[in-house]
């Protein structure tokens, strides 16, 4: 059982990532998405980190909310309006 209350920088743990704030930084500024591409669906991730994003999100548990953040950050160059559906 996961007892930590999830952060960006534990939810980069979780994908197999750099969890430094300087490599999520890098990873967003690299990583930016278009609006119609929803974040789960991102060419990047491999099969498990795509089922890990798609499984805690739709299941709104306390991961959904760092994996919106994700989300909002991953869409800042190309946001149009409102949020992006994931």
């Amino acid at each position: 059982m996961f007892d930590q209350q999830p952060t960006l920088e534990l939810l980069f743990e979780q994908l197999g990532l750099e969890s430094s704030s300087e490599a999520i930084d890098q990873f967003i500024e690299s990583h930016q998405l278009t609006s119609d591409i929803p974040l789960h669906k991102a060419a990047f991730w491999s099969k498990a980190q795509h089922d890990f994003i798609i499984s805690h999100w739709k299941s709104d548990d306390e991961w959904a909310i760092v994996i919106d953040v994700l989300n909002e950050q991953l869409h800042t160059e190309h946001k149009l309006s409102g949020s992006c559906e994931l």
